[in-house]
């Protein structure tokens, strides 16, 4: 059986178009969906996905409708090649793992997509030595002075008063003043 995906980003948008070439490229059913390519969580995608069995062939018209990185497609694929289910981009003849050449390309993506990993990875560590090294720890800098609202409090001023004087919420203020006991 060859089923079909199709999602547009937004309520706004229109994917009969998606719908139509899925049908005239063969799909009997067609799983389609308004979601965010960012969101993870496609019900209309997993359902698509728990929907195929052995010797189906999923069918999407562009790339950028089923995954938003090399990573998440991989990972989508590799859960297909499992269940012994095809995969073709209509948009892109290449990519169509039902073919040995199919199958290449796919490979290679794969690669290239675990390598950009490792580097992004790699360079993430070197970052994170480098800011350690320079002293500096994660996270944003501290835009509350917690010793001026100590010595506020410790001249008598109440909490809403630290507020008001400082600009600072309260939930700062006495996080500030927590930190001193």
């Amino acid at each position: 059986m060859i089923i079909g995906y199709a999602r547009v980003s937004s309520v706004g948008q229109d994917h009969t178009t998606q719908i139509e070439r899925l049908h005239a490229a063969g799909a009997e059913k067609v799983f389609q969906e308004k979601q965010s390519g960012l969101d993870r969580d496609r019900p209309e995608l997993a359902r698509a996905l728990e929907f195929a069995r052995e010797g189906d062939v999923l069918i999407i018209t562009k790339l950028d409708r089923l995954a938003r990185s090399a990573a998440h497609l991989h990972e989508i694929v590799e859960l297909l090649d499992r269940k012994g289910v095809g995969f073709k981009v209509l948009d892109d003849a290449s990519l169509d793992t039902t073919t040995r050449t199919g199958k290449l390309v796919f490979g290679i993506l794969a690669s290239i997509a675990e390598f950009e990993t490792a580097l992004r990875k790699e360079r993430q560590m070197e970052g994170i030595a480098r800011a350690k090294a320079e002293g500096r720890t994660g996270g944003r800098p501290k835009t509350v002075d917690e010793d001026q609202i100590r010595a506020l409090k410790v001249d008598g001023m109440s909490v809403p008063e630290i507020v008001k004087t400082t600009g600072i919420s309260r939930a700062a203020v006495y996080r500030a003043l927590q930190q001193q006991e």
